[in-house]
């Protein structure tokens, strides 16, 4: 008959907090370039920057993150100039910082220098022990919330009618503006039509 030695089964030992608020705060503080601007010649039109070899530190461990960040805004005025986009992005590079508070420091700056009429700043970094991050902020605020309903519309659509073009969907499914669960019934009952 197999018995249990003294120690299975028992509780574990809380562990010890190993991030302190020093950590969550290291980084923001830093001193970054300015990010030159240019004068705007068009309205209403999106630029969509990316940085695929971006690179920073862990303020923990020390190890270096890797990941994409994407710049995505309307410009108002001012346009962001790349040279200085790329040096800004750079001096992350041997910066100790959360990945969390890069994209909101980005986004924070890019809103700071060009002050445009909505931007989106994406950080998808890659797999450190297993477990990869996907960092997405918005200005002006309510972005956020408007982006997360209409991303779980986009979703439902894409199940729903993955082959289809938007032009030959059920007109009742694309000028759903209610909730998501109201838009799943509508859709499952279109669906089995």
């Amino acid at each position: 008959m197999f018995t249990a030695s003294a120690g299975y089964n028992t509780a574990m030992a809380k562990p010890q907090r190993r991030y302190t608020p020093e950590h969550a705060k290291s980084g923001l503080d830093a001193k970054f370039p300015e990010i030159e601007t240019w004068p705007n010649q068009f309205p209403g039109y999106e630029i969509l920057i990316e940085d695929p070899e971006f690179t920073s530190v862990c303020p923990k461990t020390g190890l270096p993150d890797f990941g994409d960040i994407t710049i995505r805004y309307v410009p108002d005025q001012h346009c962001l100039e790349l040279k200085s986009l790329k040096e800004y992005l750079q001096s992350y590079r041997d910066l100790g910082i959360f990945q969390e508070n890069i994209v909101n420091r980005v986004l924070e700056d890019v809103v700071r220098w060009a002050k445009p009429v909505w931007a989106e700043v994406k950080g998808v970094f890659r797999p450190r022990g297993g477990i990869s991050t996907v960092v997405v902020a918005h200005w002006p605020a309510e972005l956020s919330s408007l982006r997360a309903q209409a991303f779980g519309l986009a979703r439902i659509r894409r199940t729903l009618f993955p082959l289809i073009p938007t032009s030959n969907r059920p007109s009742a499914f694309i000028t759903a503006r209610s909730s998501s669960r109201a838009a799943m019934s509508l859709c499952a009952t279109k669906a089995a039509a």
